[in-house]
């Protein structure tokens, strides 16, 4: 006969075995570092490349990540897009235009872009040159874990 002792050091017994595995599956949390730029790996890409920076929790966001795209003259990284978490942008070299509430905007070096949740968005280079940008995304409690129906 199953009494309730059984029955609880069972849940427990399941819940710790969860815990554990989710523990053990997660990625680190970032604490404070430095990354150098020379020490970033470029991966080629059709239309540039991509370094990759960092991706993981830290202590108060469920993910920071952070890559640096380069773009070759007159093309884009993607088609506008949108996705559940917030993204910001800053433009380290050349001419681009950024997607921002349904108009394109041309910004320049050192310029900022934010893209809300859920909005539609995108970066095309519209100069004669490469152009390199930041990308940093963040997600938190208050991401939604999914995109809207479109």
């Amino acid at each position: 006969m199953i009494t309730r002792r059984d029955i609880a050091i069972a849940v427990v017994t399941f819940a710790a075995t969860l815990g554990a595995v989710a523990v053990s599956s997660q990625t680190s949390v970032m604490t404070s570092t430095a990354v150098d730029w020379n020490s970033m790996t470029a991966r080629t890409t059709n239309v540039g490349e991509v370094r990759q920076v960092f991706r993981n929790p830290t202590l108060t966001l469920e993910e920071l990540e952070c890559h640096v795209t380069t773009v070759k003259p007159r093309m884009a990284s993607h088609a506008p897009h949108q996705h559940p978490q917030e993204e910001m942008v800053i433009i380290k070299e050349g001419t681009v235009e950024v997607l921002v509430n349904g108009e394109w905007k041309k910004v320049s070096p050192g310029s900022i872009a934010f893209f809300s949740s859920n909005q539609m968005h995108g970066l095309r280079n519209v100069g004669d040159t490469p152009a390199t940008y930041f990308v940093i995304n963040v997600k938190t409690a208050a991401t939604p874990k999914t995109q809207p129906s479109q």
